[in-house]
This record gives structure tokens, C-alpha cells and sequence, in this order.
């Protein structure tokens, strides 16, 4: 058994060994194979400067072998190098480095590009002019069977990408020299955004930093052609307008007008200052070779006070003005000037001054502090202060004709606080004071007119009514006078016939009232003599039984009912007068107090 396995290994062994000896050689898929011819029987040799051999000389051969069995390579005479082939990740390019070809011309970085079938026929490589060096040409991601020992591969170089809201800057490193003034290559075309080195160069594109851009995206640039640089887009926020400023371009014509000396404004794409400002929004520009100068559209608030500065900071060197008064007094006064520079005109003002803060420091700061400091001198303090809505207009007008030609718009002047020396404070207040006082009496006055009126009118709406009352009054008289006259001339005659009606029965009644009377007085006569005659029988009777005492019970009687007393509540009897009269006195109060308490 220990034989059989001994047998089995040498004959492993001597397989491969017997393989190699008749000349074959095996080239498995993901190998190239490179032959290298160790002699040749006529004795040729590679050029001078050559490394793979076209013509069969000795040396590296330019042709690789694919996978599979190659016969007839006598182990003797050749000797075949095996490597791995070429693979390209995706998302990445390869670049490539040739070690031999033709020279390549001084003035070029890159060689130029030739048909090899991606590298992968060094024949052809070789026979079509290819040049030694840095190739222009990459290898986009996948598998090539390369030989290496002509080309060298740098293998997984990243993409070039551009994220969103970017834009790539792009320096060339070969092509045409640069035209002598020019910053920045003019654009060309046919290049596939410069993923194509041969074409650009073919179209003239020279080297440098080039006015193109490359928006977002993923691109097969070989970056031993072109550098790229990424930038933000450019954003011009709501409320303002972008005026650019282009460092290069055509020399286009200056549409400003003759009047306009300031700079030169041109079309879009021009070399200048463009007509055409930018409107809010995301714009893909290149900041190498133009300026984007951001000018607000909305009004915009300056401060010429101290202690106040707008958001915008372009007041922040502006400071409270101070003006010397006719009277020769120094005050100081804040002013507010508010602005406008419309969308279309954006271009001229950057045009003219370069920026808005250059504006403001250059143009609008020695306007309006120089009017100020100007028209002070012709009024006093005080003037100055009781008309400061005249000066405020004044100003308005002025400083609007004065920035017109700056093609700016003025939208308002304003004049804040004005402190005036301390010394004229108090006669302004005691001014002020007396002004109020006096429009205080004005009001008062006028109130007083006024009632006066108020009560005038109404004295002679309560005539008027009175005068109306007695009008109707006597309407009224006259109407019952005459109702009175006819009623009367009624009454009379109804009167009269009553009259005689009323005389008839009277005298009627007075006749029966008469006999009435008459019998009655009959009557009562006999009734009264016979009371009389019973009175004095009886008193004759009682004489005749009492004598005279019977006078004096009769008069006892009569006194007795009428309710005179004989005797008195009190006696009081004594010889002393004054005595006796306080005695009763005294008494006569016991007994009412005693009546009192018996109530």
C-alpha cells in the first residue's frame, strides 16, 4: 500500500513537470499571462529604449496569453509570467501609466489616446503611435487582461462627484497655453464635461483655470487632466437682487449710454458688469472668475444716530450729526434716511460705487450730513426746532434730487431727536409752555363763544315757543269766543225759556210753600200757647204749694242744666291775701296732678 501512495505522488509530481517540458502552458480565467522569450536563434534584440518586443526579439512580448492551454513554449526558450488581471470597482475609474511607446511632446501633460482596446492589446498599443507616459485615456469599472509589464494600472480611483447645490470648478492641466490677459480658458465644446481629454484638446481648450463649470453629478475625469474644485451654487435670499461682476468674457459694448462714465455695463456672458441682475434663488456660478454683489431690493433704514444701527449694519460708521445754528449754537439731531434701489437698477449702482455699503459711506453719508450741517446755518435753534416739519421736508426734497442721479431712490427723510445746547432748554419749555397755554385760553375762549351762543339760541327757541303758545292762544280765544257767542245766544234763549218755566213753578211752589207755612204757623202757635198756658198753670200751681223758694228751684234747675257751677274747686279763705293766693295755687296743682295719675 505504501507503494501504490509513493507511485501516486511522483506521479502528481511528474505531471505537471512532463506538461511543462512538451511546452504547454496553462492560463487559468482570471490570470494574463506574459511571455518572455529567453533567446533567439537569429540572435535580434529590443531597440534601445524598448521594453516589450513587436517583433519577436528577446525580452517581454507585447502580446499576453488568455485563459486556457498554450502549447509550444518550450520551457527552455520562454518563460510565462502569470498575473492577476486588471478589475476596476464601480464608482471608480482607472488610470494608467505606459512603459513604453513614442516619445511624448514636451508641451503635452497627457499622452494622446490611441485605439488599444482599452489597453488591452499592447500591439496595437504600440503600432497606432502610442505614447510613453501618463495616458489621457482611463479604464471605466471592470475586468481588462492588461499587460503589465507594459502598462502600470492605478487601480480604484474615486469618481468625480458633485453633490447637490454644488457646482465643480475645474483647473485643466494640458492643452494650449493661455492667451497672455486671460485669467480663465473659454469655454469649448465637445468634451462631455472634460471626460473626454483628447476632444477638448482637439477643440482648442487650453490649460488653466477654465470658465466652465460642471453641475451635479458623477464624472469619469481623469484627474491628471483637470482639478476639480467644489463650491456652494450661489444664493441671492428673498428681498435682494445679485449684481454680477464677470472678470472675463467678450469685450461686449457698454450699453450704459454716453451720460454713464462710471464702468461698463454689458449683456449677460460679457466681460463686466451684467445688465441682467439675479433674482432670488439658487444660481450655479463660478466664484473664480466673477463677483456676485448683493444688493437689497426692499427699503432700506440708515441711522445717523449713535446709539442705533439697523440689522443690515450698513449704518454702523454713521453717527449723530452736529450742526452749528445761524445764532452760532451747537446741536446735535438723529436722522433716519430710508432708500430704494429698484431690481433693474441694481446693475448701475454697483456699476458706479462697487457696493452698497460703498454707497452709503461714499455717496449718501456726506449728502445728508453735509445738507444738514448747511441748511442749520440758516436758522436759529429754536427756529430750527418750532419748524421742524418744514426742515424735515426741505430735507425730503433736497437729499431726493441730490441721490436721483446715483439711480437710487429716495423713499423718506426723517429727523429724530434734537438736543439743543441746555442753556436754550429753558427757554424753549418756558416757550412751549406759554404756546399751550395760550392755545389753552384760545379753547376756553371759543367754549365760552360758544355757549354764549348756545345759550342766545336757546332764549329765543323758548321765546319762539312762547310766541308760538300765545299765536295758538289767541286762536284758541278767538275760537271759544266765538263758541261762547253762539253759546251764549244758545243759553240766553234756553235760559229764558227756563226762566219762565222755573219763575211759573216757583211761584207755584211758593204759593203751596206759602199755605204750608201758613197752617204750620197755625199750628205751632197753638202748640206754643198751649205749652205756655200748661207752663204757666204749672208755675202758678208750684208758686201756690212753694211760694218764692219755687223761683229760685226753677233757677237752680236752669243753672244746673246748663253745667255752671255754685261753689268753687278750691276755696281759699285767710286773712292774708298773698298767702291765700299761693295756697290755692299750690292746691290747684295737687289736683291736676292728681287727675293725671287717676287718667
Amino acid at each position: 500500500m505504501f507503494v501504490y501512495l509513493i507511485l501516486l505522488a511522483v506521479l502528481l509530481v511528474s505531471i505537471p513537470i512532463a506538461i511543462r517540458l512538451a511546452g504547454f502552458v496553462i492560463i487559468r480565467e482570471n490570470q494574463v499571462g506574459v511571455v518572455v522569450k529567453r533567446f533567439t536563434y537569429d540572435g535580434r534584440k529590443l531597440p534601445d529604449g524598448r521594453v516589450v518586443a513587436l517583433e519577436g526579439e528577446a525580452g517581454y512580448q507585447a502580446g499576453t496569453l488568455a485563459p486556457g492551454v498554450h502549447p509550444f513554449y518550450w520551457p527552455w526558450q520562454y518563460k510565462v509570467d502569470k498575473f492577476p488581471i486588471t478589475v476596476i470597482e464601480p464608482g471608480c475609474i482607472g488610470l494608467v501609466i505606459a512603459n513604453d511607446g513614442a516619445p511624448m511632446p514636451v508641451d503635452r501633460v497627457l499622452c494622446q489616446p490611441v485605439a488599444c482596446d482599452d489597453f488591452q492589446s499592447a500591439e496595437k498599443f504600440l503600432r497606432s503611435g502610442g505614447q510613453k507616459g501618463r495616458q489621457a485615456a482611463i479604464l471605466t469599472a471592470g475586468f481588462y487582461r492588461i499587460n503589465p509589464v507594459l502598462f502600470r494600472i492605478v487601480p480604484n480611483v474615486p469618481m468625480t462627484k458633485i453633490g447637490s447645490d454644488k457646482v465643480g470648478i475645474v483647473t485643466v492641466l494640458d492643452g494650449a497655453p493661455m492667451p497672455a490677459g486671460q485669467m480663465a480658458a473659454k469655454r469649448v465644446d465637445g468634451h462631455e464635461d472634460f471626460q473626454n481629454p483628447d476632444n477638448f484638446i482637439r477643440a482648442g481648450g487650453c490649460r488653466g483655470l477654465q470658465e466652465q463649470i460642471i453641475l451635479a453629478g458623477n464624472y469619469n475625469v481623469n484627474p491628471w487632466f483637470a482639478e476639480i474644485e467644489e463650491h456652494d451654487l450661489y444664493e441671492v435670499p428673498i428681498g435682494y437682487v445679485g449684481v454680477v461682476v464677470s472678470f472675463v468674457g467678450d469685450e461686449g459694448r457698454d450699453i450704459s449710454g454716453d451720460q454713464f462714465t462710471h464702468g461698463n455695463i454689458v449683456r449677460k456672458g460679457g466681460k463686466g458688469v451684467w445688465d441682467e441682475p439675479l433674482y432670488p434663488g439658487k444660481h450655479p456660478l463660478n466664484p473664480r472668475i466673477m463677483k456676485v454683489e448683493a444688493v437689497p431690493t426692499t427699503n432700506i433704514v440708515l441711522n445717523w444716530a449713535s446709539a442705533r444701527s439697523e440689522a443690515h449694519k450698513l449704518d454702523e460708521k454713521l453717527s449723530t450729526i452736529t450742526v452749528r445754528s445761524q445764532d452760532g449754537f451747537n446741536f446735535t439731531l438723529d436722522v433716519s434716511q430710508i432708500i430704494n434701489i429698484g431690481a433693474t437698477k441694481a446693475p448701475w449702482v454697483i456699476s458706479r460705487v462697487g457696493s452698497v455699503r460703498n454707497l452709503v459711506n461714499q455717496v449718501l453719508e456726506p449728502i445728508v450730513g453735509n445738507y444738514f450741517r448747511n441748511s442749520a446755518q440758516n436758522y436759529s435753534v429754536l427756529d430750527f426746532l418750532s419748524n421742524r416739519a418744514e426742515r424735515q421736508q426741505e430735507a425730503r426734497q433736497h437729499i431726493t434730487n441730490a441721490i436721483r442721479e446715483y439711480d437710487v431712490q429716495s423713499v423718506d427723510t426723517l429727523i429724530g431727536d434734537i438736543t439743543p445746547p441746555p442753556e436754550l432748554m429753558h427757554t424753549l419749555t418756558a416757550r412751549k409752555i406759554a404756546d399751550e397755554q395760550r392755545k389753552t385760553f384760545q379753547i376756553e375762549e371759543q367754549a365760552q363763544r360758544t355757549r354764549q351762543e348756545l345759550e342766545r339760541q336757546k332764549a329765543l327757541a323758548d321765546k319762539q315757543k312762547e310766541l308760538v303758545n300765545s299765536e295758538q292762544d289767541v286762536r284758541v280765544s278767538e275760537m271759544r269766543a266765538k263758541a261762547a257767542v253762539e253759546g251764549a245766544q244758545g243759553d240766553s234763549l234756553v235760559l229764558s225759556r227756563r226762566a219762565e218755566g222755573e219763575a211759573l213753578a216757583k211761584k207755584r211752589v211758593g204759593e203751596a210753600e206759602a199755605e204750608v207755612m201758613a197752617i204750620r204757623g197755625r199750628n205751632e202757635a197753638e202748640a206754643i200757647r198751649a205749652i205756655g198756658q200748661a207752663r204757666a198753670d204749672a208755675y202758678q200751681l208750684g208758686v201756690q204749694a212753694m211760694g218764692e223758694n219755687y223761683s229760685l228751684l226753677q233757677i237752680f234747675t236752669v243753672l244746673a242744666e246748663k253745667g255752671i257751677r255754685l261753689t268753687p274747686d278750691v276755696l281759699v279763705s285767710g286773712a292774708d291775701k298773698s298767702a291765700s293766693a299761693t295756697d290755692g295755687l299750690l292746691a290747684v296743682l295737687l289736683r291736676d296732678t292728681a287727675v293725671k295719675k287717676a287718667s
